[in-house]
């Protein structure tokens, strides 16, 4: 069925020549007679064609996936290893030379080198001086050369103590020749937790000869070393000879292993010099205290050094080391004994008793260390010589006379492997001896009671004859005492540390005899040494893998053992034995898991009673929660893969373990009184499923059962079982998920995963019937956290391996394949469709329920589709396109959820805001291009992607999206969003009948749940990946059932997967991966559901085609820290995945176009659907990689033909549109789009040509001109040079089209390009002054002027200026824009007698608006084609932008035009939203005249003087208004920046005055830049008529400014001589105006005398202090501040100065007596207004001020005392008069105070 869709189209049904019919015959004919190679290439295109063009060397989209790229799935499914030997931080020792400083020639036989002079015996083992104890076995080597070791021979004839005799044979057959194993010198050692404080000790022993420091002595004298030699030589040939079986100490030596506790090898370091053996300090205790002093120097120093040195190096070592045996004397793996010169020992290692160290027994090991400690000698009195005590230990495993005792004992180095005795050292001279010897021991398998440990203590004789004759060997040794431990006691083996009594003899049956504490013995033969005591004192260590220490395991072991006949029931006696179980210690538990677990799953089979069933099962839940606790449950998975099996037990009857086992947990879980255990089973469930699992696994292999059908698998019994426990599971999860959090979701995970497994092995029917019943027990209702589980549930079933077979039961061959005729399309989510395909239906289902929660449940149930999709992607079982296809349509109701979610797909990176004036002219100005008109009201209308025209035609339905008042914030792109104090659609949302169609919008979803990026991308992905594999025929018959608004929202879908899929550039990659890192944490990695994938797919890197220069707005300074390789690879990755993207999008418009052509073409074009279709093609153009956008033209040259009505007939929305966007492509870096681009650019122009009869292309000509002038005026025209050369291709194509050469076609588009480049000459003006914001817009102003006649294109400069303000935070420029806008479009409808009202109707807001009045009526207005719905969308803006701008007052004159309309139209929504607003504006103006906080803006004059630097501004004078409370200094400093950068900081000047600037002083090496503040100017007569605030902000078109002077030329003098001139400027047009700033056309001056500056001072002052009175919010700070400056005698030299020097009766003569009354008058409202404040005061201050208070009444009364003496006249008013006027002001503090009571406290006196 896919097979049409990518690759042999031959199938397709559809022929050749039925897709090549969209073309224009005529126009093909003309283009073939062009003669043109280019044209006539192009008229041989085809939709076929294109078609197969497209489909060459695709990739699957699937594989250049983000997150299929970083997906690791190392994390799903747990790596298994089997149960094995666990070893810590490995290391070998290599042992080289042991050789003291006195050496001599032992053999004159030998070859003359020099060696030790006696046989030294080394033993090495690790000790932690942390933890104090001992952590390995000894390690014996010798090290003697075979001359000296001959010493020892020559001796042996005498006989030895560590006899190799015995009666036992050998206890095992040989395994590796003993030769090799007799002299070790390798040593492996192993530490679990290393750490800087272990050493490895080495002990030097030496043939007893007497005491340590006699034979010390000798080694360490350097005198006459000859002698020495020959004497100590002497010496030890004897003792070798007559005692060379018995050793004594004789020094140590010490080095540290690690560095650090990371386990660093020290392997630079030495050992220790030799130091002697202190006899007194030879317990491992005494050595574990010097080893604690090792690294102080001051300790260590006392001690004594025999010079010497012992080489020994440590290595680290590989995991396979060869030639190496374990402690057993084992090869670990075989190895060839010819070659081998050195085999390497494994020490065991001491591990300590911690869990989380131990590890399950995998090898046979069964080893008992000896430690025989101390012997208490010196109180007895039954042997005369017990001095030099020597005690020999033997394994025996009888007590009867004459039995020999066991070869089981590790022989020394040169003794045999095994002998039957060996022997401690020898202290000498001591009777209570301390022995540091480790004796190991290979126990038997099987123990019983006589097997025992016989001490046997000697007291050698040290004596040697000087005669040189040998002593008998009576003489040597004599017994002094026997000792015995029995191995087992009470059925276990004896460890830890004994205390024993010694017998002088050893009768037969010594083992029944007491040999502890009791006084009395029943045998009288027996002698104890003592009386009995305990003398003799030693420890056993038990390493074994068969035997146990734990009491509790023992018995159970044992218990079982008694029991374990073939089909003998196991009784109820054993469940003591299990309870006690639970106490057994976790070590031991984990050495013997593998063995405890089958014996419990053994006794399970084994039993009909339940209580002993289920005691099994508990105590597997325990041993299971215990290996959890430590971190152990990797054995538990090991242990079920590798070792459990069902017939290792032999079942009682028709038992099976799996059904026994779902029975117990089933009672389990309904036992409430044992919660704790419950709550253990829930969260470890997994173990017990998986054992389920496994044993019903190898039942069936049992029984041979696989091929039977699968309903006859099981029988009905375990049928009912696993039902059952289903039943028994619900209530924990659904009911106690909030008590157990934990458990509930593990037990959750864990039936699903058995759910999953019982799919392959049971009937699917019966599992199916489970899944639906256990996901029936969750509601829509529930919590988030049900929510998880059942989508976790989902989930992990939906990873079965035949996902596809569960849900399409049916053969995949291509035989079988349903044509997409016969098949019945199931779009929708129906219950016949989940029936029919029951997982997938549920994965989709909960999928719709999910979008409406959380984020955290969304993206679980979208991860889960798209995994799944993914995996049958790249799942090698189905390579067909047609099972890829017929798979894809299992997931066809996701359309229908993305439908239903389309509104919120589109709100992430959308912007929701315009500043565009027509359909025509949209899609630039939104940073992705998204086509449709998106101002405030069509917001507000419509949803985002729509318009009216949609609206009125049907197609949308209930799709009024309104934003919340953060999520239109989120919305805005920085362009517009700067300075805007607040969004329309913010008060909207305030008004009440909004938020009911807010609720409606997006299929009811609540308003929170927003979409994330990577959930939008994901859902966009399957839906490219359905649309991309679906066949054509499917395809087709899917949009034919879809109802109209689902194929607008199906376009839409695409439109939004171009947006969220474009290349965004290699830098944004990189600072992305720096942020979020390229590793998904474990919990993401388990959301993923697809196979395995070890690394990227190959397909990737077989066939990721070139990406083409794509320019990216991003910048980012790369770190170190990102892989260049991986952000290459990743923006390869990217860039494939747009390229993808783009064509998967062009073929399924493509394929729509040609079957819904009819469609399309309804109304010439201008319908709904077709101006989506045109939007996403016209998307395909920008920011799309070369191959997208060479097969997008192709594409676009066909629609242009197809659809010619659309372009040149009725509206021009579409021309404009695809004028603007082919221009873009006409300025690409690229060579191959700008032909294309230009190519295109011409065939429009033809077409336009040839649809007019040959007449004309006016159209397309002033669309292109257009198109410039906006490209222009966006500053997006940045490649003139390039552009220059795609004006060139055109001019060819027009000049070489033979077709057309006879007509007027090649001059008019000469003429074309003729005027583009006129208009082009503005580009290099823009670009020089694209910094500066004043002069870019005075440019695109006067631009905009010479287009009065072109009214689109006026349009176009406008709204290009508009975006420039609202850029810069100037939104009152910014209306005024729209403002002007709308007068040119009513004013255009106002001529054709389509709207009452022209501009005129705008002077009530501008008097500027005059200047649309000049529009004329020429060619430019020709194929102009405004409505009256295009003006109501404007007018609609300009009351968004005043509201914006704040300013209220004027919004009511807008919508005065407007009300008519929707009365006219009967839209009574429409009205009550204007009323709303008008409402809410009025609400604001009376909020901001209470407040005063609204601030329009502030004022400067600004001029320009240089010549050299501002040429033709140079002398003029502007007012700027700057927004705010904007200060001199700042817009000092901002203009001085600006022009600085420009010319040069060096070279520009500020003017600090605001005189007259003579330009004669001026230096012309500079630009000077004069700055003033100016303020709104009016006559008395406009004050009276303007009076609020805004009134005199607003239509200003006069300000002034004030100069001080003096007639002596000085700024300031006295107040009789000081002068100020009044500059009054008058501008050439009102603020606000559509520029910032405006010349100023005259100027006017008024100089002020004296008198006259007194005068505007006092009143001044005067107005002042009156306006804070009559405030209605009083500020108490600002009327003490005045006062203070009013009346205090400091300050009152301004007054009263005023009052001499233009009041005093001299003085007062001589001026004009008018002014002189005046002044007088403003003197006497002065202290009137200064006591009526006073007052105020005195009636608002508490009492902490009231001193204060007395302060300013004394000032006023002294400035009023003598300003009367000055007049002559009494200043202040009556008292009665003041009182009055405070009555009259009371209102005002009575508010305040709170004092008001409904009648005045001033009443007069009667």
């Amino acid at each position: 069925m896919s097979e049409r869709r990518n690759g042999d189209l031959s199938e397709t049904g559809i022929d050749e020549d039925s897709l090549s019919q969209g073309k224009s015959e005529n126009m093909m004919e003309s283009l073939e007679k062009s003669m043109h190679p280019e044209l006539m290439k192009y008229a041989r295109e085809s939709d076929y064609h294109n078609k197969l063009s497209r489909n060459e060397g695709r990739c699957k989209l699937f594989a250049m996936d983000a997150e299929a790229q970083k997906l690791d799935f190392s994390g799903i499914e747990p790596e298994v290893r089997p149960l094995e030997e666990k070893f810590g931080k490995r290391f070998l020792v290599k042992c080289h030379n042991l050789s003291f400083a006195l050496q001599g020639l032992v053999s004159e036989q030998g070859d003359g080198t020099m060696t030790n002079l006696e046989p030294f015996f080394v033993t090495l083992a690790l000790f932690d001086t942390n933890n104090n104890c001992k952590i390995s076995a000894d390690f014996q080597v010798d090290l003697n050369p075979p001359a000296v070791r001959q010493m020892l021979q020559d001796g042996a004839e005498e006989g030895a103590v560590n006899g190799t005799a015995g009666e036992s044979p050998g206890r095992r057959a040989r395994v590796v020749d003993e030769g090799l194993l007799r002299y070790p010198r390798e040593g492996l050692f192993s530490v679990t937790a290393p750490h800087p404080d272990i050493y490895l000790v080495a002990r030097v022993e030496k043939v007893l000869q007497g005491g340590i420091a006699q034979c010390v002595e000798p080694y360490i004298k350097g005198s006459d070393t000859s002698k020495t030699v020959q004497k100590v030589l002497k010496a030890a040939k004897q003792i070798c000879s007559r005692l060379g079986g018995y050793r004594m100490a004789f020094a140590w030596a010490a080095r540290p292993v690690f560095k650090d506790s990371e386990g660093t090898l020290d392997t630079s370091g030495k050992f220790s010099p030799l130091y002697k053996q202190d006899s007194s300090k030879l317990s491992t205790e005494d050595l574990l205290k010097m080893l604690a002093d090792f690294k102080k120097a001051e300790k260590i120093s006392k001690l004594q050094v025999i010079p010497g040195n012992f080489e020994v190096t440590i290595e680290p070592v590989s995991p396979d080391i060869p030639n190496c045996v374990t402690s057993s004397y084992i090869p670990v793996k075989p190895f060839a004994e010819a070659g081998c010169d050195h085999v390497t020992f494994e020490v065991e290692e001491f591990v300590a008793d911690i869990a989380k160290y131990m590890y399950p027994f995998t090898t046979f090991k069964n080893h008992m260390y000896v430690y025989p400690i101390q012997l208490k000698y010196d109180n007895q009195k039954t042997f005369a010589k017990a001095r030099n005590i020597a005690v020999c230990v033997e394994v025996r495993d009888s007590d009867a006379d004459k039995t020999s005792p066991l070869k089981c004992i590790y022989g020394k180095p040169g003794d045999p492997i095994f002998t039957t005795r060996t022997c401690a050292t020898v202290l000498h001279h001591q009777q209570s001896p301390e022995f540091y010897n480790e004796i190991k021991v290979e126990l038997p398998v099987h123990l019983h009671e006589k097997h025992h440990l016989l001490f046997t203590f000697y007291h050698v004789s040290c004596d040697i004859n000087s005669k040189g004759t040998t002593k008998k060997r009576e003489a040597v040794e004599s017994q002094v005492g026997f000792a015995w431990l029995p191995l087992l006691r009470d059925g276990r083996v004896v460890t830890s540390e004994q205390q024993l009594a010694v017998s002088t003899n050893l009768p037969p049956g010594y083992l029944g005899q007491h040999t502890a504490d009791s006084k009395k013995h029943a045998a009288p033969d027996i002698k104890w040494v003592d009386g009995g005591k305990p003398l003799l004192k030693v420890r056993n260590l038990l390493v074994s893998t068969i035997y146990t220490e734990d009491q509790y395991l023992h018995s159970f072991f044992h218990h079982c053992q008694m029991n374990q006949s073939p089909g003998q029931e196991i009784t109820a006696d054993l469940v003591k034995h299990l309870k006690c179980l639970h106490a057994m210690e976790t070590c031991v538990m984990v050495n013997f898991l593998p063995t405890i677990l089958n014996q419990l799953l053994q006794i399970l089979s084994r039993t009909s009673q339940s209580e002993v069933a289920v005691n099994s099962i508990r105590v597997m839940i325990h041993m299971v929660s215990k290996c959890h606790e430590e971190g152990l449950d990797h054995l538990l998975r090991s242990y079920i893969k590798y070792v459990f099996r069902t017939d290792q037990c032999v079942p009682l009857g028709d038992r099976t373990t799996h059904e026994e086992l779902a029975k117990s947990i089933y009672i389990i879980l309904k036992q409430s009184a044992d919660i704790l255990t419950i709550n253990k089973l829930l969260k470890h469930s997994w173990f017990f499923f998986d054992l389920l699992i496994k044993s019903m696994v190898l039942h069936l292999i049992a029984k041979n059962s696989m091929k039977v059908s699968r309903t006859q698998r099981f029988p009905t019994g375990y049928h009912h079982a696993v039902q059952s426990l289903l039943l028994a599971i619900i209530p924990h999860v659904s009911l106690r998920c909030g008590e157990i959090p934990d458990e509930a979701r593990s037990v959750n995970i864990s039936w699903a995963h058995f759910m999953k497994r019982c799919l392959t092995l049971m009937d699917r029917g019966f599992i199916f019937n489970l899944i639906n019943d256990y996901l029936s027990c969750f509601s829509s209702k529930d919590t988030k956290v049900l929510a998880e589980y059942r989508l976790d549930f989902l989930q992990t079933v939906c990873q079965h391996e035949h996902f596809v077979p569960l849900n399409l039961p049916m053969s995949f061959t291509k035989a079988r394949l349903l044509r997409a005729q016969d098949l019945q399309l199931d779009s929708t989510l129906s219950d016949d469709f989940c029936r029919h395909h029951f997982l997938v239906g549920l994965a989709l289902r909960e999928l719709g329920l999910s979008l409406t929660e959380s984020r955290d449940i969304r993206h679980t149930a979208i991860a889960n589709i798209k995994g799944l999709m993914m995996k049958h992607a790249f799942d090698g079982r189905y390579p067909n396109k047609g099972q890829q296809a017929r798979i894809v349509l299992l997931y066809l109701p996701l359309l229908k959820v993305l439908f239903d979610n389309v509104q919120r797909l589109k709100l992430k990176d959308v912007t929701s805001l315009s500043l565009t004036f027509s359909n025509a002219s949209v899609r630039d100005e939104l940073p992705f291009n998204i086509s449709s008109t998106i101002n405030g009201s069509a917001a507000r209308r419509s949803a985002i992607f729509t318009d009216k025209e949609l609206t009125s035609a049907g197609y949308v339905t209930s799709l009024g999206l309104l934003l919340k008042r953060d999520d239109s914030r989120s919305s805005l792109s920085t362009e517009t969003g700067a300075g805007t104090p607040e969004r329309a659609e913010d008060r909207r949302d305030s008004v009440d009948f909004t938020g009911q169609r807010r609720a409606s919008a997006g299929g009811g979803a609540p308003p929170y749940c927003k979409f994330s990026q990577q959930e939008i991308r994901s859902l966009l992905m399957c839906f490219l990946h359905i649309v991309k594999t679906m066949s054509e025929d499917a395809l087709l018959a899917y949009w034919n059932k879809m109802a109209p608004q689902e194929l607008m929202d199906y376009l839409s879908l695409l439109e939004i997967c171009l947006h969220q899929f474009r290349y965004v550039g290699r830098r944004y990659i990189a600072r992305t991966q720096e942020a979020q890192g390229s590793k998904f944490s474990v919990a993401e990695r388990k959301t993923q559901t697809m196979p395995a994938l070890r690394s990227r797919p190959a397909s990737v890197h077989a066939r990721l085609q070139q990406v083409g220069h794509m320019d990216s707005s991003f910048t980012l300074n790369h770190s170190a820290g990102i892989s260049e390789v991986e952000v290459s690879h990743q923006s390869l990755v990217e860039g494939n995945l747009a390229t993808e993207v783009a064509l998967t999008v062009l073929d399924s418009v493509s394929c729509f176009i040609h079957n819904f052509k009819n469609q399309l073409i309804q109304d010439d074009g201008h319908n709904p659907l077709m101006k989506k279709v045109f939007d996403i093609l016209l998307l395909l153009t920008g920011g799309q990689s070369e191959t997208a956008m060479r097969h997008t033209f192709a594409s676009l040259r066909a629609f242009i033909s197809k659809f010619p009505a659309t372009f040149f007939k009725g509206r021009d929305s579409v021309c404009a549109t695809f004028c603007y966007e082919i221009l873009k492509g006409c300025t690409s870096k690229l060579n191959s789009t700008r032909s294309e681009a230009s190519a295109l650019l011409y065939l429009l122009m033809r077409n336009n040509f040839e649809y007019t009869k040959r007449k004309t292309f006016l159209r397309t000509h002033l669309q292109i001109i257009i198109a410039v002038s906006r490209l222009i005026a966006d500053v997006v025209f940045t490649g003139g040079s390039r552009f220059q050369d795609s004006l060139a291709i055109i001019n060819n194509f027009a000049n070489s089209d033979k077709a057309l050469k006879s007509t007027a076609f090649p001059g008019e588009v000469k003429d074309l390009t003729k005027r583009i480049r006129t208009v082009l000459m503005a580009t290099a003006q823009m670009k020089e002054h694209e910094k500066d914001p004043e002069m870019l817009v005075d440019l695109q102003y006067s631009l905009a002027k010479s287009y009065a006649s072109t009214p689109e294109l006026r349009k176009t400069w406008l709204g290009s200026m508009a975006k420039i303000h609202t850029k810069n935070g100037d939104l009152s420029e910014a209306v005024m824009c729209f403002v002007h806008v709308a007068a040119v479009v009513a004013e255009y409808l106002h001529r054709k007698k389509l709207f009452p009202k022209g501009c005129a109707a705008f002077k009530a807001i501008t008097p500027n608006i005059e200047e649309e009045a000049a529009m004329k009526e020429d060619a430019g207005m020709q194929d102009v084609h405004y409505t009256e719905d295009v003006l109501v969308e404007l007018l609609e803006q300009c009351v968004d932008g005043l509201w914006n701008a704040e300013r209220y007052e004027l919004m009511a004159v807008i919508y005065k035009l407007i009300i008519p309309i929707y009365e006219r139209r009967r839209d009574f929504e429409k009205l009550a939203f204007v009323y709303n607003t008008l409402n809410e504006a009025y609400k604001k103006i009376i909020q901001v005249g209470r407040t005063g906080r609204r601030l329009l803006g502030t004022f400067f004059r600004v001029a320009f003087y240089g010549q050299a630097f501002f040429e033709e501004e140079d002398g003029k004078e502007y007012i700027y208004k700057e927004p705010k409370l904007t200060k001199l200094p700042e817009i000092s400093e901002r203009l001085l920046k600006l022009y600085g950068d420009k010319f040069g900081a060096e070279n520009v000047k500020i003017i600090q005055d605001s005189n007259k600037v003579n330009t004669k002083s001026l230096d012309q090496k500079f630009a000077y830049i004069q700055v003033t503040f100016v303020e709104p100017y009016f006559d008395e007569k406009e004050l009276q008529e303007r009076t609020t605030p805004f009134e005199r902000n607003h239509n200003v078109a006069r300000f002034v400014f004030e100069t001080p002077y003096t007639v002596s030329g000085k700024k300031q003098g006295g107040v009789e001589e000081q002068c100020k001139r009044r500059t009054i400027l008058t501008t050439s047009h009102s603020f606000p105006y559509v520029k910032k700033r405006i010349a100023v056309a005259r100027e006017q001056q008024v100089d002020l005398k004296p008198i006259d500056v007194a005068l505007d001072e006092m009143k001044d002052r005067t107005a002042e202090l009156q306006k804070l009175c009559d405030s209605n919010s009083l500020d108490m700070i600002q009327l003490q501040l005045k006062l203070q400056g009013c009346v205090s005698v400091q300050v009152n030299a301004g007054p009263l100065a005023y009052a001499r020097a233009f009041l005093d009766g001299g003085k007062s003569a001589k001026l004009p007596a008018k002014k002189v009354k005046l002044l007088k008058e403003t003197f006497r409202e002065f202290v009137t207004a200064c006591s009526l404040a006073l007052d105020l005061n005195e009636r608002l201050i508490k009492e902490d001020q009231l001193e204060y208070h007395e302060g300013l009444k004394s000032n006023f009364k002294d400035m009023v005392k003598e300003l009367s003496e000055i007049t002559h006249e009494q200043m202040l008013a009556e008292d009665e008069l003041v009182k009055s006027q405070l009555r009259n002001s009371l209102h005002v503090f009575s508010a305040i105070s709170g004092t008001y009571r409904g009648t005045s406290t001033f009443s007069s006196a009667p």
